[in-house]
């Protein structure tokens, strides 16, 4: 099973300890402290939309981009009830994002570039945004780093029973590659009719589905990113340690990276 299919009727649910409207704050603020105050913004990896709706509260005019028709079901639902209707979504990979034109800003946040697990498929993510933003506009992205992956959660198991749903999330970390694997385990409850038998659902004692899913992202260091935002012709602005204005270091656990957009002659707009 693909990652984020049946995670997704769940997963805003099980995200349900994120405190989106810190993280959001912070995003605005750096948008704003690098002079993006208004305007249009792509958010790549928007996943059911919480931090996408969130800007859109902010005064920005909002994009969404993400992989999973699942996860963009349940923002497209969202939109309708909090009346952010003019939120457009696309189903897009973001190693290969298409806009019909420039960009104020593009953010990527939420860990979801770790999902990338080659450096070169992160440097043509830097290398398309610099295509698709305004003159010096700016992308925003976090990332988890190795530290984060190597020596806070590898090889840790996290499970939780609630009412409605159980999970286990297994974590394994490769310190040749660099990747962590999550494995993720869902128990669904369902409400199975006997009609031949006259039982009715039982909705006090139901039974539960397993389905997994995993789920594979790359920790990465400081000299990735710098590496891979020099190769993509970017300009690194800087890089924070998550939710701070202090500079990122190895040991930071969440790192966020503002570039910058640099002239190009032949930018393109599919």
């Amino acid at each position: 099973m693909n990652a984020y299919e049946v995670f997704a009727s769940v997963y805003d649910e099980l995200m349900d300890n994120i405190p989106y409207d810190d993280w959001c704050t912070y995003i605005i603020e750096v948008l704003r402290k690098y002079g993006v105050d208004e305007g249009l913004i792509c958010e790549l990896g928007c996943g059911t939309g919480e931090i996408t709706e969130r800007l859109a509260d902010a005064g920005y005019d909002m994009i969404g981009i993400d992989n999973s028709y699942e996860m963009l079901e349940v923002a497209n639902e969202k939109k309708l009830d909090t009346g952010h209707e003019s939120i457009l979504y696309l189903m897009q990979d973001m190693r290969e994002f298409e806009l019909f034109g420039t960009v104020n800003a593009i953010v990527c946040v939420c860990d979801s570039i770790n999902y990338l697990t080659e450096l070169a498929d992160i440097t043509h993510v830097f290398r398309l945004a610099n295509n698709y933003l305004e003159s010096k506009g700016i992308f925003i992205c976090d990332f988890k780093t190795r530290h984060y992956f190597k020596d806070v959660v590898a090889d840790s198991t996290i499970a939780e029973d609630r009412d409605d749903v159980s999970f286990i999330w297994d974590n394994y970390y490769d310190t040749e590659t660099d990747i962590n694997e999550l494995a993720l385990s869902l128990f669904l409850p369902e409400y199975p009719e006997y009609p031949e038998s006259g039982i009715e659902p039982d909705d006090e004692c139901p039974l539960y589905r397993k389905y997994q899913e995993f789920h594979y992202q790359r920790g990465l260091t400081l000299d990735d990113m710098r590496k891979c935002v020099a190769d993509s012709g970017m300009e690194l602005v800087a890089m924070y340690d998550a939710f701070t204005w202090q500079p990122a270091t190895d040991s930071s656990e969440r790192v966020y990276v503002v570039a910058r957009e640099t002239h190009q002659d032949n930018k393109h707009y599919e």
